[in-house]
């Protein structure tokens, strides 16, 4: 349920038992495909910078730490042989790139600033889906590109933007077991929930903030919801949030929801059962009025449209994180 998957699925109408159905084939679709990543051999990196808690005044010491870490990295796995990740890992060590937190080792993480975070008015966070990783980081980096270049053409004058790119968490592989659960996810909230208080210490109170949940990220910002101090949720090509209904959530952030009319996840049952010991599927669909969120236009996309340049979806999800919410259109 990342940004690079191309499936398609054939619509048709499904009853409860077809749903549990499909659920038991993903996870033992999952078990006996073969991954990629799961023979790859590990990557040796460093640990991540030891840093103090990041503020306004010491962003720059942050950003410039993490990006000698990087560098770093890549010469570790250039010494490794792995041309592909050094290539990645020296392109975050760039001067151009402002990183909050960066971590080569395994699948890698990184956390990176565009626009002035120490001075925002306005700050969005992404937060990305499934197949997401350091040697995939190049199309996360383009959707938080667009949106910034959107905020920036959007914001009503003297007010200042800024996006943070999250790949804080080990994100599950389209086609694995980790997909279908909420067990990622759980893991993945409270380092979800740490960057929102870093940025709260960075920007201060009187910034609004606001989390743009891709696919299987809004299972993870479902599950950091509860009482988290920003203003909107944003759930975008969501499979459901493994919550019933928003209020569940229990948030004072507005809950907004959208999909793609091409989006293949509107075909993936919104159904939970209980199979191989664990919990499968992610209950409602957040456009379902039974869920209550706000349902907003996301154009005629697909699963990997929604930052797209000069999309619907994505001049909605600016207005939303600009505050400009009467402006939204609305499906």
């Amino acid at each position: 349920m990342g940004p690079g998957t191309t499936v398609r699925w054939r619509r048709r109408r499904v009853g409860g038992g077809w749903r549990r159905a499909v659920c038991a084939a993903l996870i033992a679709g999952a078990v006996v495909l073969p991954l990629s990543a799961a023979a790859r051999p590990e990557i040796p990196a460093p640990a991540p910078a030891i840093l103090a808690a990041p503020t306004a005044a010491t962003l720059d010491e942050t950003y410039a730490a993490n990006r000698a870490n990087a560098a770093e990295a890549s010469r570790m796995a250039a010494g490794h042989g792995d041309r592909h990740r050094a290539a990645a890992d020296r392109a975050m060590a760039d001067r151009s790139r402002h990183l909050l937190a960066f971590d080569g080792r395994g699948a890698g993480l990184a956390t990176q600033v565009f626009g002035d975070l120490a001075h925002a008015d306005r700050v969005a966070a992404l937060v990305p889906g499934s197949d997401t990783s350091l040697d995939t980081y190049g199309r996360f980096r383009a959707a938080a590109l667009a949106l910034h270049r959107q905020l920036v053409a959007e914001a009503p004058a003297g007010t200042r933007t800024a996006v943070v790119a999250w790949l804080g968490y080990e994100t599950p592989g389209t086609v694995s077991t980790t997909v279908a659960t909420t067990d990622r996810a759980d893991r993945a909230a409270p380092e979800l929930r740490a960057l929102v208080a870093d940025l709260r210490r960075i920007t201060g109170p009187g910034t609004r903030l606001t989390l743009l949940c891709h696919s299987y990220g809004s299972v993870v910002c479902a599950r950091a919801a509860d009482g988290l101090d920003v203003a909107d949720i944003v759930l975008v090509g969501s499979p459901g949030t493994g919550a019933d209904t928003a209020a569940s959530l229990h948030t004072g952030a507005r809950i907004w929801a959208a999909r793609g009319a091409d989006d293949w996840v509107e075909h993936v049952p919104h159904a939970s059962a209980d199979l191989f010991g664990t919990t499968v599927g992610f209950g409602t669909d957040p456009l379902s009025p039974n869920f209550g969120a706000r349902v907003f236009d996301a154009g005629d996309g697909g699963h990997s449209d929604y930052f797209d340049t000069g999309s619907l979806s994505l001049t909605n999800l600016a207005r939303i994180a600009l505050g400009e919410t009467t402006e939204v259109t609305h499906d």
